[in-house]
């Protein structure tokens, strides 16, 4: 009974911490090339779809497999894919290079 109730509390307790971290508000990625990308995550995560970017079905950060994993696209092929293809689909947000990439002078 007692080790029952243990692992009632363990999960509990695992959910609680996985509601709480919601990630940061906003998300800075920097690029060699073309400059700082924001991304507001914030006004991402109001829109409720978590699993279209986080479609592993945990809350990592993109880069912990995409250009890690062999199997995962590039990190920059991930990103332009879907950002660009929810952006065209939604007919909101950037599509174009300097929409997303701020360049540092």
């Amino acid at each position: 009974m007692l080790v029952l109730l243990a692992a009632i509390a363990f999960v509990a307790t695992s959910a609680l911490v996985v509601v709480a971290d919601e990630g940061p508000a906003v998300i800075k990625m920097s690029t060699e090339k073309m400059g700082i990308v924001t991304f507001d995550h914030a006004a991402h995560k109001a829109l409720d779809e978590c699993a279209v970017c986080h479609h592993t079905g945990g809350y990592e950060k993109c880069t912990s497999c995409h250009g890690v994993d062999p199997k995962a696209k590039k990190a920059k092929l991930a990103f332009h894919k879907q950002c660009k293809d929810c952006h065209k689909k939604v007919k909101k947000g950037p599509t174009k290079c300097k929409g997303c990439h701020i360049k540092i002078k």
